[in-house]
């Protein structure tokens, strides 16, 4: 029975992370990232499992189809729908927690959060970012990551759409 998979008790509505979010803040640090997560690869998974490694436990902040879908991906973006990208993501051992965003940003999100740690790519300018001066702003700690070059979703679609 599907719905009966442990991981997907990590799937949580951003209206209802509270309960969560206390038992995990009482393991230690709690790491934030974001994404869209479309198509999952060894780039996603080495970076999620080096944020994990920051901290106690990981939450993520995942892109809603609309949210994805404004991010000038491609008409067809993202591939895989909200809750198929969610399910692939809290199967993950390295993520404590799967949430929703409909923004444009995790703003709000990291807001109602108030992670120990964010973190991002190394594509990202920590310093430009409102959400890293927020964290910063409580004492929290705000870094980008070495990138994993050469994987990329983008890239990836494109080699499959030249078969």
């Amino acid at each position: 029975m599907v719905h009966s998979l442990p991981f997907l008790s990590k799937i949580v509505d951003p209206r209802d992370l509270n309960a969560p979010l206390s038992r995990l803040r009482a393991l230690g640090p709690v790491v934030f990232t974001n994404g869209v997560f479309d198509v999952l690869h060894k780039g996603h998974v080495t970076y999620l499992a080096q944020a994990r490694l920051e901290g106690a436990s990981l939450v993520l902040g995942l892109n809603s189809d609309q949210s994805a879908a404004r991010l000038g991906k491609g008409p067809d973006r993202p591939l895989n729908k909200q809750e198929d990208r969610a399910s692939v993501l809290a199967a993950l051992e390295s993520i404590s927690l799967v949430t929703y965003f409909d923004e444009d940003t995790p703003f709000e999100l990291i807001q109602k959060i108030r992670p120990d740690v964010l973190v991002k790519g190394g594509d990202y300018d920590m310093d430009k970012l409102k959400e890293a001066q927020f964290v910063r702003s409580y004492g929290g700690v705000a870094k980008a990551l070495t990138f994993v070059t050469g994987y990329s979703t983008t890239q990836l679609v494109e080699k499959i759409r030249k078969i």
